[in-house]
């Protein structure tokens, strides 16, 4: 969800806030955004025990990858997000693939959900009233941890490899070959501490990127992000650069939002953004997510949902300049049962 409150120092918006703040006009004061891509694509029988995960699929089975998207679009969603969390041109070289090829392979996730909604559109350009709903396509950067496949990224400790000049240097040509396949926005996802967000920072500035991005934490205790560096930092660093429209969280257990959305408040001005998950937390050693406190996930959703309405209202936040983004790991389905937005 997006929300705004006045009141905050913030970077200059430039194009980027600009773009975000057309696209929730143009959709009526709301967005939402598609639920989890790897739990979909394991629904429809993707093997994706692989240090690629759901870009595995990208190789393989590029039409499973089509098919959530349009799912997801036709339940609702106005963004859907890339198989390229996890892909990365070392990880694709690992493969055996060249780099020409591997950069090929992240242009290629981009191409997926473009056609995805082409169909779309190609299968609803008969109606009678014409569609104005926004349908935007965002490419998804994981952190170094995610391409490490180690847990790492729900830790932020990434050893002597952790210094700035090392992660520009590994995510440099990854973002540019992203950002020449003309997806609508650039979605950092899962950022683990402020060192990968100022990285993030400075590539943007110095390859001139001028697609719109959003930059989204994860938190394990509701205060600081994972590796433990202040939320509020993290969130100021993003706050400063005017090619970053909204500023979030994602991957972090719902209980925890409210008081996230109110912290990142205090440093910016631009548009909030959340997608939790379920609730579960991530064994790096299983790798698996296991449950950490006895409750329905559905019931417990729900519940700390309308916790987030709280914090909105407690913010006086004016119509029309509110982007509800919501994430679910259940199912496509559930953008259709109000669990992805706040009303």
């Amino acid at each position: 969800m997006v929300v705004k409150s006045g009141g905050v120092g913030a970077a200059e918006e430039g194009a980027a806030g600009a773009a975000v703040r057309r696209w929730v006009e143009a959709g009526g004061g709301r967005l939402v955004l598609d639920g989890g891509l790897a739990t979909e694509l394991e629904a429809h029988g993707a093997d994706l025990n692989d240090p690629l995960w759901s870009a595995k699929c990208i190789l393989s089975s590029p039409h499973l990858i089509r098919k959530v998207h349009l799912d997801y679009i036709e339940a609702g969603a106005n963004i859907i997000i890339t198989a390229s969390y996890q892909a990365t041109i070392q990880g694709f070289q690992s493969k055996g693939f060249s780099k020409e090829q591997s950069e090929n392979l992240l242009t290629k996730s981009v191409e997926i959900a473009h056609e995805a909604r082409e169909m779309f559109l190609k299968q609803h350009s008969d109606q009678s009233t014409p569609m104005h709903r926004p349908i935007l396509v965002a490419a998804s950067i994981g952190s170094y941890g995610a391409y490490l496949a180690d847990g790492s990224e729900y830790s932020g400790d990434y050893g002597e490899a952790g210094t700035l000049e090392f992660l520009k240097d590994f995510h440099r040509r990854r973002l540019q070959v992203l950002a020449e396949a003309r997806p609508d926005l650039i979605a950092f996802e899962t950022i683990p501490n402020k060192l990968e967000a100022q990285a993030y920072v400075e590539l943007l500035e110095e390859c001139n990127i001028s697609i719109p991005s959003w930059f989204s934490f994860n938190s394990k205790d509701g205060v600081h992000v994972v590796s433990g560096d202040s939320l509020i930092e993290c969130a100021t660093i993003a706050n400063s650069c005017a090619k970053v429209g909204a500023v979030g969280i994602n991957c972090t257990p719902p209980r925890f939002i409210h008081s996230l959305i109110l912290t990142i408040r205090k440093v910016t001005d631009k548009p909030i953004l959340i997608y939790p998950n379920s609730g579960e937390r991530y064994d790096g050693e299983k790798k698996e997510w296991v449950i950490v406190r006895a409750i329905c996930l559905r019931t417990g959703f729900i519940a700390d949902h309308d916790h987030w309405s709280a914090s909105i209202r407690q913010l006086g936040c004016m119509p029309g300049h509110r982007l509800h983004m919501g994430h679910t790991s259940e199912s496509a389905k559930m953008i259709n049962r109000g669990l992805v937005s706040v009303p």
